[in-house]
């Protein structure tokens, strides 16, 4: 199992780079995998909605924007629902696309400031690497309560608790 923790950053869209998407992509991987106690190297990619719609169509067969997306490079191994995943034994631990346009809207619609939600989905996107899902109800328990702990470690508020007090 690899020690050192690296999160490589694409910058596709210069919106990103004024954003500090290579700051927040490190400080998302980090927490994540420092929580899970493993290293391990995961690649951000920062693009725009039509860039994350075409690979939502090849991958998902899903024609339309989303805001996070992500590709694990170790396949989980079955669990029982509503238990965490093993962590895989692998350096490369996967790769994950980010939309801006989407994530700018979710944000504002939610009234979340906009580093706090891209950190959320990377927190997001990074669980799945490790093997999380939200498939069913006990399995999505256990990866928001995950996302919960770790948002907290980064001083982000509780992203499923409806306030607008952020």
């Amino acid at each position: 199992m690899p020690d050192e923790i690296t999160a490589d950053c694409v910058i596709e869209d210069d919106r990103w780079e004024a954003a500090g998407l290579e700051d927040l992509a490190a400080r998302a991987v980090t927490a994540t995998l420092d929580w899970h106690r493993i290293g391990g190297e995961v690649v951000v990619m920062g693009c725009d909605d039509a860039r994350i719609a075409a690979l939502n169509a090849d991958f998902r067969g899903k024609p339309r924007a989303t805001n996070v997306l992500s590709w694990p490079s170790v396949e989980a191994e079955p669990r029982a629902p509503g238990t965490a995943p093993d962590m895989p034994d692998a350096d490369e631990l996967g790769d994950i696309a980010i939309a801006y346009d989407t994530c700018a809207a979710e944000a504002l619609a939610q009234g979340k400031p906009f580093a706090h939600h891209v950190m959320h989905l990377l927190v997001h996107a990074c669980l799945h690497l490790l093997g999380y899902d939200h498939e069913n109800g006990p399995d999505a328990e256990v990866m928001e309560q995950t996302e919960r702990r770790i948002l907290a470690g980064l001083g982000i508020p509780d992203p499923y608790e409806e306030t607008s007090e952020r």
